[in-house]
């Protein structure tokens, strides 16, 4: 990975290791079709560095499909809530400022689109083939499984499945992400190709 853009993305702002980052990066480079990318979950734009660069290199594009009102983790109260990330003049949660400034200043606008809308609307009207699809949204039962239901189904053959925050151990984390990982492999139509840290990277058969 070019190592300002790698600098870029270990200083932005979120919940990504490096390692993972890093290994997040170079499946994307490695995905075996043509097509366009498309993460599910933005926050701040930290894997957005990170696929953008890859999107780079590839020729292609990132959709960054974000409300940008924060998943329920985020929400006051909870563990990974951010106070300053909260509008005072509406009282919600607005990360497309800083998701903004990150991708301006890694210089990847020309290949990182922000795409704010709530996921399962727009995949309602999505028909695009995805040559790689990141799911990082919502972490709760029912947004996971159904950014699972409605999005893959768009990864073309050949393409790249990655689900971040996969714990096998309920000690180390919430289940849904590991619950959809189960239910990608399950299902016969993708196969695990690596696994760093909490990232699992599946390819579609």
């Amino acid at each position: 990975m070019d190592d300002a853009l790698r600098k870029a993305a270990e200083a932005a702002r979120g919940f990504m290791p490096p390692d993972e980052g890093l290994a997040l990066h170079a499946a994307a480079v490695a995905t075996g079709v043509a097509g366009p990318f498309l993460e599910i979950g933005s926050y701040c734009g930290k894997s957005g560095v990170y696929l953008g660069a890859a999107a780079r290199e590839r020729d292609t594009v990132l959709f960054s499909v974000d409300h940008h009102r924060g998943s329920e983790e985020n929400q006051p109260g909870w563990e990974y809530h951010e106070a300053d990330l909260v509008d005072p003049d509406v009282g919600k949660i607005d990360t497309l400022p800083y998701f903004r400034r990150t991708i301006h200043d890694a210089g990847l606008e020309d290949v990182v689109i922000a795409t704010v809308a709530d996921s399962p609307t727009l995949a309602r009207f999505w028909t695009t083939p995805l040559a790689f699809l990141f799911i990082d949204g919502g972490h709760g039962t029912e947004p996971a499984h159904r950014d699972f239901e409605l999005w893959t189904p768009h990864v073309a053959p050949g393409g790249t499945l990655a689900i971040h925050d996969v714990f096998p151990d309920p000690a180390d984390g919430g289940r849904p992400p590991y619950e959809i990982y189960c239910r990608a492999l399950d299902s016969g139509e993708f196969t695990e190709i690596s696994a760093t840290g909490s990232l699992r990277v599946l390819r579609a058969v």
